[in-house]
C-alpha cells in the first residue's frame, strides 16, 4: 500500500502532531511507502490531494490540518470547503481521501485531539486509510487507483 500524507501548516505544532500520528500508524502496521506534500492552510488541502490522488503513485490520501473557530464566519467557510473539496477528490478520482482535519471550537479542544496518543486523528486517519483499502482490494474494486494495479 502507498500513502500520501497532504499536510496544513496552519496551526503547524497540531498538525506535526497529527503527522506524526499517521506516519506512527502506518509504521506500525508496516504499511507504505508514504509521501508528504505541505500546503498553507486547509482551505488548499484539496488541490493538494487531487495532485496526489491523480498521480497514481497512492491508494489513498490522508489530508491532516487544524481549524479553530474564531469570532468570524471564515472557520465554517474553511471547514465547510476543505471537507466538500475533499470528497470531491475521492468521488471524481476513486481514490478514497481520509479526512484528519479537527475542527474545533478551542485551542484545547484541538490540542487533546492532536495529542501523542491513539486518540490522535492523524492516527485514526491513518488506521482507517490501511482498513479502507485493503477493504476496497478484498471487495474486488475494479478502479486501479483503487486497489494499486
Amino acid at each position: 500500500m502507498r500513502f500520501a500524507i497532504v499536510a496544513a501548516r496552519w496551526h503547524g505544532e497540531m498538525t506535526e502532531r497529527l503527522t506524526l500520528g499517521a506516519r506512527r500508524a502506518f509504521a506500525e502496521r508496516d504499511a507504505g511507502p508514504v509521501e508528504t506534500i505541505q500546503v498553507p492552510g486547509a482551505f488548499e488541502l484539496p488541490i493538494a490531494a487531487r495532485a496526489a490522488a491523480m498521480s497514481g503513485r497512492v491508494d489513498a490520501v490522508i489530508a491532516l490540518g487544524v481549524v479553530i473557530r474564531g469570532d468570524t464566519p471564515h472557520f465554517d467557510h474553511v471547514a465547510g470547503q476543505a471537507a466538500s473539496g475533499l470528497m470531491s477528490v475521492a468521488l471524481s478520482t476513486g481514490v478514497p481521501v481520509l479526512f484528519g482535519v479537527i475542527t474545533a471550537d478551542t485551542v484545547e479542544q484541538a490540542e487533546i485531539r492532536s495529542a501523542d496518543n491513539d486518540d490522535n486523528k492523524g492516527y485514526e486517519a491513518a488506521i482507517a486509510a490501511i482498513e479502507l483499502v485493503a477493504e476496497l482490494r478484498r471487495f474486488g474494486s475494479s478502479d486501479p487507483k483503487v486497489v494499486g494495479a
